[in-house]
């Protein structure tokens, strides 16, 4: 079996930041995920599941609330590793396009307060699994990376001796 895409990234040498992750054409449209990395992997400790959950429906809210990339906004969820997100929308685009959005996201989730959107039983099946002071953490720390992100931190390691 073929190793799928994010798995033959070098995740030793990741750093926190905002990557392209994939471009899929689907039908004739362009799908491109964004790797929304929150922690270096392997190296520092991996977001919770309380606040990760928090996060995904803050950030979820945000983007589908945005007036200019509500339609855009294919899914905006948790990677199984804890150290990030991906966000998928509909259409070509690259990091710089996008960093406005993600930081505005970020900035929201980390200024956030009160009720968390769909924290309920009758909108979640987890919904106790939340941590709102945690969320807006990782929202403060995610957002300062993206005020002072770095090109390294916006594409993905060149794998050694290839010159990429």
């Amino acid at each position: 079996m073929e190793k799928i895409t994010s798995f033959t990234i070098d995740h030793l040498r990741l750093l926190p930041g905002l990557y392209v992750s994939r471009k899929d054409q689907v039908g004739d449209q362009i799908v491109t995920t964004f790797d929304l990395r929150l922690t270096k992997p392997n190296a520092e400790p991996v977001m919770n599941t309380a606040e990760v959950h928090t996060m995904e429906h803050l950030g979820a809210t945000f983007l589908r609330n945005e007036p200019a990339w509500k339609e855009k906004v294919l899914y905006f969820g948790p990677m199984g590793c804890r150290t990030g997100f991906y966000l998928l929308l509909a259409g070509d685009y690259t990091v710089q396009q996008v960093l406005p959005l993600v930081l505005d996201c970020f900035r929201f989730i980390r200024d956030y307060r009160g009720e968390v959107p769909g924290a309920s039983a009758r909108d979640c099946g987890n919904y106790l699994d939340m941590n709102l002071s945690m969320a807006n953490y990782w929202g403060r720390k995610y957002s300062d990376i993206l005020e002072h992100i770095t090109p390294e931190r916006m594409s993905y390691p060149a794998e050694e001796g290839t010159g990429l």
